[in-house]
């Protein structure tokens, strides 16, 4: 076939109509005729709130303020995240009174750090029990990825939390080493006061471009530490250490021209205080509860006090090999349960033979004598009066078991809350507590890394020897943003060496009105050769009578107030300058 033939026979065919979709010209008439020559007015008005929420009104004000859906910062909080951010650049001690919030400003700072695209590399160094807590608070009130370290590779996020002793053990300390951050925030920066530990040398080799220092207790033991952790924060503030001691310091604890140290203080630290006036705390309520024991549970006291003590004579006085004994003591004032097992653990450790195993099954036979548990019914009485949540605090495990069967038996709902739990059963009973139990019982293991502000009920149903661990205990439901005041109930058993520890704690120490940071130094200075503890267990062993008892423990509590008097005195340079200085 030619061309012209095939050319003629494509042009006698009919050629098909080319069409548009033309759907969206329909679409947009009858737009039109609802909305006149303008769009829809939700979308417009969507749009319009997108684009308001970008506007950056003023560059000094925080910007992460609006995007924080799950948090009202206080004032103080604001005010320091704000000076941080334009007066410290970036490099900080947040030195604030235990409770005050530290974690929400440091939470603030990082937020805004990230919202203005100064950090991305973060890392943050915690004690390993409060990794978790940091964590959830992160990604709940800030809305920031956080990832607690787990595996190795997780160090490769950019915002991850991390406890202090994993940080700078190897492996993973030559692979921090190895990166950049953006932003270094350490919680219990006290830790870090002596420069000689591998923590400090850990710490400075780290590369940071920004870095904030938590701690409620700047200074301890001398006003080197103190230089020890700014140094480590800004290398050469304070000038070299002889030129700091030169300038500031008369001796180990006492300063030298307090305005200048003041001033170059405010340079790198903020310290809120609850007196400052501005801070919404509730009150303190604190009731001792005595009790009289039943013969049966006294006969078992004394029978164990005698028991101790002669074993201690039997070893000449030989503390080291007087632990468990030492723990019998404290036990027979919390529950028949826990010296029952720990009787039982010694009678394995004896021959059958011994006069001391029978005499271990002596008190046995007297626990078996006891019907009842006072403190129980006690505890029981105050719960029912009060018809509200209570978390009970105990030492032992067993104490806690009895009280959560003896609780069910009187058909009230108790979860317990404890060590050796895994992180997801303590969420678990937490959210039972909140929203169905009356009753959490607690051991140590609840005075840390819990907040209970929707609780503010105590009950401490026996008591540590420990001062600092009855205000952790305290410190769980006695904090910012409990709403009301707090009512603890300590409940002590006359007669008995737990009668004169709540005398020491309450009436000596002041322990229920003191702030946790005043007590932690005051501990501290105390302590220097023999603890406060070891001080109690020598005084009831080598006590004739409750006059030998008492005299002692005025003893210890003259020493503690002398000690609170001469820090108190003390404290007040470890603050802001005045406001006209600090600007």
């Amino acid at each position: 076939m030619s061309i012209n033939s095939a050319t003629s026979s494509r042009s006698k065919q009919p050629s098909a109509p080319i069409e548009f979709d033309r759907t969206w010209f329909s679409e947009l008439e009858e737009r039109t005729a609802k909305n006149g020559p303008w769009d829809d007015f939700t979308l417009f008005a969507l749009n319009y709130e997108a684009e308001q929420s970008q506007v950056v009104s003023t560059f000094d004000e925080l910007q992460c303020l609006t995007q924080l859906n799950n948090l009202s910062p206080l004032p103080h909080q604001i005010e320091t995240a704000t000076k941080v951010l334009h007066e410290m650049r970036g490099r900080a001690i947040l030195a604030d009174e235990v409770g005050l919030g530290k974690t929400i400003e440091a939470g603030l700072i990082l937020k805004e750090y990230l919202v203005r695209g100064l950090a991305r590399k973060v890392l943050i160094l915690v004690p390993a029990s409060l990794v978790l807590q940091w964590v959830r608070e992160l990604n709940q009130k800030f809305g920031i990825a956080a990832v607690a370290q787990k595996k190795e590779y997780t160090w490769h996020y950019d915002v991850v939390v991390a406890s202090m002793d994993t940080a700078k053990r190897d492996p993973h300390k030559d692979l921090l080493l190895q990166n950049e951050y953006d932003m270094l925030i350490i919680d219990e920066a006290h830790k870090l006061k002596n420069k000689k530990t591998t923590n400090y040398q850990f710490i400075t080799q780290l590369r940071k471009k920004y870095c904030l220092l938590l701690t409620a207790t700047p200074i301890q033991n001398d006003l080197s530490e103190l230089y020890n952790l700014i140094t480590l924060l800004k290398p050469g503030q304070l000038g070299g250490v002889s030129d700091f001691a030169a300038n500031f310091i008369v001796d180990k604890r006492l300063p030298k021209n307090e305005d200048q140290l003041q001033s170059e203080l405010s340079k790198v630290m903020i310290r809120n205080r609850r007196s400052d006036g501005n801070i919404g705390f509730t009150k303190r309520f604190v009731k001792n509860v005595p009790l009289t024991l039943s013969d049966e549970e006294m006969a078992l006291y004394n029978g164990v006090t005698a028991f101790v003590k002669d074993r201690y004579n039997e070893l000449n006085g030989d503390m080291s090999s007087m632990l468990s004994l030492v723990t019998l003591q404290r036990e027979v004032c919390s529950s028949r349960d826990a010296v029952f097992l720990t009787l039982i653990n010694l009678s394995k450790k004896m021959p059958e033979d011994s006069p001391i195993h029978a005499k271990i099954w002596e008190l046995v036979n007297m626990i078996r004598q006891i019907k009842a548990n006072t403190k129980a019914e006690k505890a029981l009485e105050l719960i029912e009066e009060m018809n509200d949540k209570v978390i009970i605090f105990t030492e032992y495990r067993q104490t806690q078991d009895y009280l959560l069967n003896f609780f069910r038996s009187k058909n009230m709902v108790a979860v317990p809350y404890r060590g050796g739990m895994n992180r997801g059963k303590k969420d678990w009973m937490m959210d039972l507590f909140r929203n169905r139990a009356q009753v959490m019982i607690a051991t140590e293991a609840g005075g840390e890394g819990i907040n209970l502000q929707f609780c503010h009920n105590m009950i401490n149903f026996d008591l540590p020897w420990n001062p600092m661990r009855v205000e952790q205990r305290i410190g769980r439901v006695h904090r910012l943003g409990q709403m009301n005041d707090v009512k603890i109930y300590n409940l002590s058993t006359s007669g008995t060496i737990e009668e004169h520890i709540l005398n020491l704690l309450h009436e000596k120490i002041n322990l229920f009105e003191l702030v946790i940071g005043q007590l932690d130094v005051i501990l501290e200075r105390m302590e220097k050769q023999d603890s406060l503890e070891k001080r109690l267990y020598k005084m009831m062993l080598e006590s004739k009578s409750d006059e030998d008892i008492r005299a002692n423990v005025e003893s210890i509590g003259k020493s503690f107030q002398d000690i609170a008097k001469t820090v108190a005195d003390n404290e007040p340079f470890i603050q802001d300058a005045p406001q006209e200085e600090a600007q």
